[in-house]
């Protein structure tokens, strides 16, 4: 049976044969006839896991005419045991049906990208027009022989790794800014210096200054941060800041947490031109350090 013999018999989904069988789940069932003699609208299977949840295959042989499946065969996978979860629950999977060819001796699978939603209302989903009656029961065309069919089904769930953060504008900037007056910069033997820690909204803060610089600072620029004290910062909490680099005339917006509570220059102003007695920067070996800053607002991560 070539491949577009097989797309015409699942009007919703394509599907492709296969040698492997499904990796969940298969139901053999024999004498399959009788069950549209007896009046069976639907068959069950038992209980089978996947994903870390227990589901049940169900097989209308008269199609599932609710959902528009009349002169079709149609299949369901419905989640069980829902009664002990919570009500807001939900479930995502991606599910491919199969029914096994027998001439072919291969199984012809629903190729489903799309990810079908589990929650309180809803505990089942599947294919209306799995496979169009006339075709199915025309052994001739392989599934359904000596009265006995095989389907199954593969369910891939989809575990969410999302997460979402909130972000809450303060409906009055907080402006802060604080000045550090250092003296005797030419006698400065420690490699950094700590200000005075000082308040800025409802969080203290201090500078950390470099005198000869770090990084790609080092030896040629002086270097100087502001420095969140997270203490005061409550967990799981970043501060979204604009900050003023006097030195270089320049406006950032950061954001301060316990993992990136400092934000400044490794190169503020170059040590020679700070040093010029022209420049202005240094003047009776004291210099003066400032910044400006305003609290923009708090993001923290969703709980809705």
């Amino acid at each position: 049976m070539d491949i577009k013999t097989i797309d015409t018999l699942c009007s919703d989904k394509t599907m492709k044969g296969r040698k492997a069988p499904p990796s969940h789940y298969t139901f053999k069932i024999k004498s399959f006839s009788w069950l549209s003699k007896a009046s069976v609208q639907k068959c069950t299977s038992e209980e089978f896991e996947a994903g870390g949840y227990k589901w049940s295959l169900s097989i209308y042989p008269d199609g599932n005419k609710k959902e528009g499946g009349k002169d079709h065969v149609s299949i369901d996978l419905v989640l069980v045991d829902t009664s002990s979860r919570p009500l807001d629950w939900e479930i995502n999977a991606i599910v491919n049906f199969s029914a096994y060819n027998f001439i072919d001796d291969e199984y012809h699978i629903t190729q489903d990208t799309d990810v079908r939603r589990f929650h309180v209302l809803k505990t089942e989903c599947g294919v209306a027009k799995f496979i169009d009656r006339s075709t199915f029961y025309d052994s001739s065309n392989g599934y359904l022989m000596d009265d006995t069919c095989v389907f199954g089904v593969e369910v891939f769930v989809v575990k969410s790794t999302n997460r979402g953060d909130c972000l809450s504008m303060f409906e009055g900037p907080i402006p802060c800014s604080y000045t550090w007056k250092f003296t005797n910069f030419s006698s400065a033997k420690l490699d950094k210096y700590e200000s005075e820690t000082f308040v800025g909204g409802n969080y203290k803060w201090k500078l950390l200054l470099y005198p000869n610089g770090i990084v790609e600072g080092k030896g040629n620029s002086v270097s100087l941060f502001l420095v969140l004290d997270v203490s005061t910062l409550p967990a799981n909490t970043k501060l979204v800041v604009e900050n003023i680099v006097r030195a270089k005339n320049q406006k950032t917006c950061r954001k301060f947490s316990n993992s990136n509570a400092a934000w400044g220059s490794r190169q503020l102003v170059a040590l020679a031109k700070l040093k010029d007695p022209n420049s202005g920067f240094l003047v009776d070996d004291t210099c003066v350090f400032e910044t400006e800053f305003t609290i923009l607002g708090v993001m923290m991560p969703r709980t809705d």
